[in-house]
């Protein structure tokens, strides 16, 4: 391509961006993410309706249900998923779990989406998993277990075929730092405290991070956070490469979030999909193995003293004593 072709495309990508950030026409809320129906989906999937609502640009713009456990809003070719437990630190819970998986699996299968943009209601992102919500299922096989039309929101085994970008301020710990690890682009507010503490609690991280924020951050960077249980600013996790840029508010994180995403969806989608799934070729094989063995290392941990130690030690407000068994 000689460089006036180059140029001439180039301005006519920028008008293009710039036209998807500027329209004013907003779509209502629904959990399909391509229907016209006016319908959301509540933790026990099922469908309720929701009246019309803007779009939202910023946090305090996004449609609230609170029966929901996440919020789910379109903004042309955008989908915008909420975590919506701000009451319990947007904690996550199979049902939360279940109803995040059911939302990737509508926009990733819905033609008219290109990007999802993930990000939590409230003071912040999440403070990672629900321990005693999850040990009250920990036997079922998982919350996905039987579930059909669903992609595990921490993008391992079937993986995605669109991109998510991931916006977090505030409390981002634990499984929710895991799914932030598993989004493709990652944005942060300067406020944003991050966490992978489970070998404080009894636990360990068993939703990724002893493979994505090896992979990502280094072996040192990793193990200096999770084997102390110290958390990391904003400003560490661009150091180590996790986030791509730091924004000064959670809402300006989240606009930066969506100009990223639309300059994603100006590109062409089979191009975009065809480069994840290159990508994941290149590093997802040498680490199936890993994801595999992660549900039943889990699961065992919540069969130790140590385990119920950790839970009473939280609870108790004190420091736990571990005997390793």
């Amino acid at each position: 391509m000689d460089n006036q072709h180059f140029i001439a495309r180039r301005d006519l990508m920028k008008r293009a961006a710039t036209i998807a950030t500027a329209v004013p026409a907003l779509v209502a809320a629904t959990s399909a993410l391509g229907n016209e129906s006016g319908q959301h989906t509540q933790a026990g999937g099922q469908a309720s309706s929701s009246a019309t609502a803007p779009l939202p640009t910023t946090l305090a713009e996004v449609p609230i249900n609170a029966d929901s456990r996440i919020t789910i809003a379109r903004r042309d070719q955008l989908a915008l998923l909420g975590l919506n437990r701000p009451q319990a630190g947007n904690r996550i819970d199979p049902a939360m779990f279940q109803a995040l998986a059911k939302a990737l699996y509508d926009y990733d299968n819905d033609p008219s989406l290109r990007v999802a943009i993930l990000f939590g209601h409230g003071d912040g992102f999440s403070q990672g998993i629900d321990v005693e919500a999850y040990r009250a299922a920990a036997n079922t096989g998982g919350p996905l277990a039987g579930l059909t039309h669903v992609v595990n929101p921490l993008n391992y085994g079937v993986q995605r075929k669109k991109p998510v970008v991931a916006a977090v301020h505030g409390d981002t710990w634990n499984m929710a730092h895991e799914l932030f690890l598993s989004a493709d682009i990652r944005v942060a507010a300067a406020n944003t405290d991050f966490g992978q503490d489970e070998n404080t609690h009894g636990r360990f991280p068993g939703g990724g991070s002893t493979i994505r924020f090896v992979r990502e951050a280094g072996w040192s960077n990793a193990m200096r956070y999770m084997l102390t249980g110290d958390h990391w600013t904003a400003s560490d996790a661009l150091r180590m490469g996790l986030i791509q840029e730091i924004a000064d508010t959670p809402q300006a994180t989240l606009e930066r979030a969506v100009a990223i995403a639309n300059k994603v969806a100006a590109c062409a989608p089979l191009g975009v999909q065809a480069t994840l799934s290159s990508a994941h070729l290149a590093i997802d094989n040498s680490e199936a193995q890993a994801f595999a063995k992660l549900g039943a290392q889990y699961s065992a941990l919540y069969r130790t003293r140590d385990f119920v130690e950790g839970l009473n030690a939280q609870a108790q407000g004190r420091l736990p004593v571990f005997q390793g068994d």
